[in-house]
């Protein structure tokens, strides 16, 4: 059985681990030499199998005193966003070459203090930066599934893409990732795994490297959703470390999963049926809102009429605010220092060595739409629109309790097909609204695409409201029951 350990959900691990079926040693082993296995995929970019070893060793200890905390033993891997105390760090970035941070993120610290095991740090989008997992200075990622009788590498989705091929990959048994425009609910889709955004707030963000600030949220990446409510329960709480924490109690998620729907509404947004959506795109919605209804829900026309400038002013304001977050990275205090005759040709170097492509790109839109005579036109107008983005959400919650809408317009595709940044950037279509008005958001597997790939459905809801979108995407995943796994290619 121990060869097949890594397969587990953390909510079965949990359960057999209470049962000593299996101790945390061998379970952590199992995910080791599945970690060692997977390496082709490039999931990870820094592991630490002894200190997760110890960690094990500690949680059998735990175990047979009766002390057991709520994630004993469960191995995880965490978005390489998130600073480890002692462990690199390095947001998948030149620039922070050789960063090991003194001190840990809360949302880590909580895990641990929960008794979660850390297998190491895994792949990302640099500065969470990318919709594919491609701007890595790592390397890409690659996602596990392949399109039927087609073996080219298919990209995991970003930027929490090592996260959600760990997941799907059974590398870990769940999974940190972080969503400041779909980058939780994007990879999730394309992987066949379940990813939750939370209410802006309900995630302290201290300790987390800064994309834009007022958009980034951490959330679990799991197999199910009710291994998203363990993982949130832990991860979820009021932090005076981050000034945008919210101090609201912490419900028991995971209390709330029945899958019964009766007497709820279900808002369907005209608006995300978008032109050239594909056919089996829209199926699945359709699926999703024939599975609700069976679940006793009523299924509600909702309109998002601002929904059409939310990509745009997406990427005017993440842009922006990554522009200022990044003025830090000037190779003086951590990281990478590229040498200059004087400090700002050191200035240059650095950032311009040490940042890549994508990330460039970004820092020049943000500090274009921040500049003198630019700035009302631009980045005040793309807040507005913001404020409008949010109302119409809160007048479609008057009638419903949650939305339904697709989570990606496409499948996974192969690694390099889509080249022009525009289009990478149309991935978050579906996405971006929910980061926009700071709701919770999560994508749940429903199907596959003709080519064999997984296809996600969303679930929008209001805010603080979690309990609700997670009990609309149970109720999702059991009608749906997808069970369909990739095939172990790497291993052969």
């Amino acid at each position: 059985m121990t060869s097949e350990l890594n397969r587990l959900t953390l909510a079965a691990a949990k359960e057999g681990l209470a049962a000593r079926e299996f101790s945390a040693v061998e379970l952590t082993k199992a995910l080791v030499e599945a970690m060692d296995a997977g390496r082709v995929l490039n999931a990870y970019v820094t592991e630490t199998p002894e200190a997760a070893l110890a960690q094990a060793a500690e949680a059998d200890a735990r175990i047979a005193k009766g002390e057991a905390r709520p994630l004993e033993g469960l191995p995880i891997g965490v978005k390489d966003l998130f600073c480890t105390k002692g462990v690199l760090t390095t947001a998948a970035s030149h620039i922070l070459d050789g960063f090991k941070p003194t001190y840990e993120s809360t949302v880590t610290a909580n895990l641990w203090r929960d008794g979660a095991v850390m297998l190491g740090k895994l792949n990302m989008d640099e500065f969470a930066m990318g919709g594919s997992n491609e701007t890595s200075y790592y390397g890409p990622v690659v996602n596990p599934w392949r399109r039927t009788g087609d073996n080219r590498p298919l990209v995991p989705g970003g930027s929490s893409g090592g996260s959600a091929a760990a997941v799907a990959a059974d590398l870990c048994l769940a999974a940190t990732g972080t969503d400041t425009g779909g980058s939780i609910r994007q990879p999730a889709a394309f992987t066949g795994i379940v990813g939750i955004k939370p209410t802006y707030g309900r995630c302290s963000r201290f300790g987390i490297v800064a994309f834009a600030s007022s958009l980034d949220q951490a959330g679990p990446m799991t197999k199910t959703v009710r291994d998203a409510a363990l993982l949130l329960q832990s991860m979820a709480g009021h932090d005076p470390k981050d000034s945008t924490s919210v101090p609201t109690p912490v419900p028991d998620y995971s209390a709330g999963l029945t899958g019964d729907l009766r007497g709820r509404k279900i808002g369907v947004p005209k608006e995300y049926r978008v032109d050239g959506m594909p056919a089996e795109i829209e199926k699945w919605w359709a699926q999703g809102m024939e599975w609700l209804r069976d679940a006793g829900a009523e299924i509600v026309d909702v309109s998002l009429p601002h929904t059409k400038y939310a990509l745009p002013a997406y990427y005017i304001v993440a842009p922006a605010e990554a522009s200022s977050n990044l003025a830090r990275y000037d190779g003086v205090r951590f990281g990478l220092r590229v040498p200059g005759k004087d400090l700002t040709e050191m200035y240059e170097n650095t950032r311009g060595e040490g940042f890549g492509k994508e990330v460039r790109r970004r820092i020049l839109i943000g500090t274009y739409v921040l500049s003198a005579g630019y700035y009302d036109a631009y980045y005040t107008r793309a807040q507005k629109l913001r404020r409008l983005i949010s109302n119409d959400f809160e007048k479609a919650f008057g009638t419903v309790d949650a939305i339904l809408a697709p989570a990606t317009p496409s499948a996974a595709f192969a690694s390099g097909e889509v080249a022009d940044p525009i289009a990478m950037y149309l991935n978050d279509v579906f996405t971006v609204t929910a980061n926009l008005a700071g709701l919770p958001a999560m994508s749940v597997p429903a199907g596959l695409s003709a080519e064999g790939l997984p296809l996600g459905l969303q679930v929008i809801g209001k805010a603080f409201d979690e309990p609700m979108v997670l009990n609309v995407g149970y109720a999702l995943e059991r009608a749906a029951n997808f069970t369909t796994k990739p095939e172990t290619w790497w291993r052969a």
